[in-house]
């Protein structure tokens, strides 16, 4: 069976190992599976694990929050490099994060959900809405502008 890359299905996005997708790589890894993408939403989620270099007192901290949504954001540049544009993986950089707001920090064993919206894509930055979240739980929302290192 083909797969369509355009529009992946989700038993396809979770098979794929997600370090193939970052930059990033261990023990700096802040995302466990991507498991939603299209045009415009990627999501991602993460097991809290005690053993997180972000983990500070059994909760994940503000600042792995906030690394766990730049990564969802690199999960989505890594799919479309690697299997749509046959590219290699690119670096990205927080560019600015506004209207920031940490409801709560999630414990170690949550999985959580990160859900990220596009809302603009132009000149290498892209600018996102996230929400972090189990259930009905919203540990974060926030926007963010992300630079992508042109790899030339």
């Amino acid at each position: 069976m083909a797969i369509d890359y355009k529009h992946p299905d989700e038993a396809f996005l979770r098979s794929i190992d997600i370090h193939v997708l970052l930059p990033q790589q261990e023990p700096f890894v802040m995302v466990s599976r991507l498991v939603q993408l299209d045009d415009v939403r990627t999501v991602c989620e993460m097991d809290v694990r005690a053993d997180n270099i972000f983990v500070d007192d059994g909760r994940l901290s503000a600042s792995g929050l906030i690394e766990n949504i730049a990564q969802t954001c690199a999960a989505r540049i890594g799919f479309v490099n690697k299997f749509i544009l046959k590219k290699d993986v690119q670096i990205g950089y927080i560019g600015a994060i506004r209207n920031l707001e940490i409801f709560d920090l999630p414990k170690v064993g949550q999985q959580i959900t990160t859900i990220v919206d596009i809302r603009e894509e132009v000149f290498g930055m892209t600018l996102a809405s996230a929400t972090v979240k189990q259930g009905e739980q919203t540990f974060v929302t926030t926007e963010m502008k992300i630079a992508v290192k042109n790899n030339n």
